[in-house]
């Protein structure tokens, strides 16, 4: 029993659960100064976040298996259809479920958001749809977009202009212009995350026909729009700050800058594989410092 827990905790791949949970933090903090936050919303949005996050890792590890792009010379880390950990019917049946708990936690925070406001209800549930079947498509499908180079389009737009505009307008049911800027900038970090990913693999996602953008653009190109994602980021975190709540405790963003710099020029010259696993950890843990200290900065100056 137990093994089969720690199984299904590695397929959950709770390190990329951060990328999710940024983006409502962030998303939260602007509801915050808009003085109109509720935890109830806040918790629920988490969740549902949280699902999605867990409904992409499970259609991924499918995905990539049945394709054969997840093969014995993959470096990344264990994936447990690939593997043999999990068989095929047994991932399936947990996708499945994971879309019922998505379904069933997104149209709970809905209620709890929208309650009276049907038009608003109702877009958001085609963007809850568009968000279940973009973690589905991504790898899985006869044509997932995955293997087109549109996956760092994917999680740009869900875990950063979605995920920070969308759930903020949970709240406020406004959109105001310079809330962009950190949706782009935590977008631009969880899109970092994916990239250390495809450059890794770059090689066997070539070899498989899996055309990621890092194989469009290849390895060196891959590595200079790296370091422009997080540049990025940093701009649009740091003017957004400068507006809203001017102090030195925005000079803390410069920790986690530091620290995805560093991880990105050992990517840059690095090829192992265990290596570049650790700087995939650490870019997903120093994205998540970086929005943690944004909302730290902009609630308490």
């Amino acid at each position: 029993m137990d093994s089969k827990i720690s199984v299904w905790l590695l397929a959950l791949r709770p390190q990329t659960l951060l990328v999710s949970l940024s983006s409502i933090l962030v998303g939260g903090s602007l509801a915050v100064i808009s003085q109109q936050f509720e935890w109830a919303v806040f918790v629920l949005a988490m969740v549902t976040a949280m699902l999605l996050q867990i409904l992409s890792n499970f259609a991924n590890d499918y995905g990539d298996a049945v394709s054969g792009a997840d093969n014995e010379k993959r470096q990344g880390p264990t994936r447990v259809v690939s593997s043999g950990l999990l068989n095929n019917r047994q991932m399936l049946r947990g996708i499945v479920l994971t879309i019922i708990l998505v379904i069933a936690s997104g149209l709970w925070l809905l209620y709890t958001a929208f309650a009276g406001h049907l038009q608003d209800f109702l877009w958001f549930m085609l963007f809850g749809g568009l968000a279940v079947i973009a973690s589905i498509t991504y790898t899985m499908g006869k044509s997932p977009y995955g293997y087109l180079g549109l996956g760092d389009l994917s999680v740009f737009i869900f875990f950063g202009l979605l995920g920070v505009l969308g759930s903020q307008y949970l709240f406020t049911y406004a959109l105001p212009a310079d809330f962009w800027l950190p949706a782009i900038s935590c977008g631009c970090l969880a899109t970092a995350v994916l990239n250390i990913n495809n450059i890794r693999d770059i090689r066997t996602d070539a070899e498989s026909g899996k055309v990621t953008l890092a194989v469009r653009l290849g390895r060196e190109n891959a590595c200079r729009y790296h370091y422009g994602l997080i540049v990025l980021a940093a701009v649009c975190s740091g003017f957004f700050l400068f507006k809203h709540q001017p102090s030195l405790s925005a000079l803390l963003l410069l920790i986690p800058v530091i620290m995805l710099l560093r991880a990105a020029r050992v990517v840059q010259y690095c090829h192992d594989g265990m290596s570049l696993n650790r700087q995939l950890k650490r870019t997903a843990q120093a994205g998540f410092l970086f929005n943690l200290l944004f909302v730290i900065a902009l609630l308490v100056g």
